[in-house]
């Protein structure tokens, strides 16, 4: 965004979404002080949006207000990283299970989507659009779900490990376990088989943390302090 516009609801909107989307895909890291007015200059906007959409990013929990300091990125310790996924394996598998005899799940599109994956993995891997397709993947069976409740829930925790579960971090090896996972799912729920798609997303979901685990190094936690493994 390098266009100037009104600092009215659709502006704001544009700015929350911009950063947000810099600090998900790793552009703004950890650690990193953001300044209202590099910013403002930056998106071509006021100061105005720019203060609104650091505070929404700060209820999302990405972000941390420090007095007379400003705004920072916030840090993830890998036992934050360890939580949320254990989590997330709570929750997104029995969402595959809800979606196994949901009605309006959309087979053939999660089948494209995985053939996808597996095009954007071959011959040079596309960190960026795996993680949008497998996003896209992911979302589609918790909606098929059902619950708007486990929705709401999945949502607000995945986007803290996508800061940096992307595919990139991913040996050969680990990327090919998963796109194959991916496939596995599909087949589970177009059998309507509730135990088996749980069972193939919590497995799925574990492998997804194991392989982040063996990859990323300790960080920061969000108070500064060395993350224990």
């Amino acid at each position: 965004m390098t266009t100037r516009a009104t600092d009215g609801g659709i502006t704001a909107e544009r700015v929350y979404e911009e950063i947000r989307a810099q600090i998900l895909s790793g552009r703004r890291f950890g650690g990193e002080w953001l300044r209202e007015e590099d910013l403002a200059s930056e998106l071509g906007v006021s100061r105005t949006p720019v203060r609104e959409a650091l505070r929404r990013l700060a209820a999302d929990g990405l972000v941390r207000h420090e007095r007379h300091r400003g705004v920072q990125v916030l840090s993830w310790s890998v036992g934050d990283l360890e939580e949320i996924f254990t989590i997330r394996g709570l929750l997104e598998p029995f969402g595959a299970r809800l979606a196994a005899t949901a009605q309006d799940l959309d087979l053939d599109a999660l089948d494209a989507l995985a053939v996808a994956m597996d095009r954007a993995a071959e011959p040079d891997r596309d960190p960026e659009a795996l993680t949008e397709l497998n996003n896209t993947f992911h979302t589609a069976i918790v909606v098929a779900s059902g619950s708007e409740r486990l929705r709401s829930l999945l949502s607000s925790i995945v986007q803290v490990p996508l800061v940096q579960s992307t595919f990139a971090h991913y040996t050969p090896t680990a990327l090919a376990r998963s796109l194959a996972q991916h496939h596995e799912i599909v087949e589970a729920l177009r059998a309507g088989d509730a135990d088996w798609a749980e069972s193939a997303m919590r497995s799925h979901i574990r492998h997804g943390w194991v392989a982040l685990r063996e990859r990323v190094p300790e960080t920061p936690g969000a108070d500064g302090t060395a993350a224990r493994p």
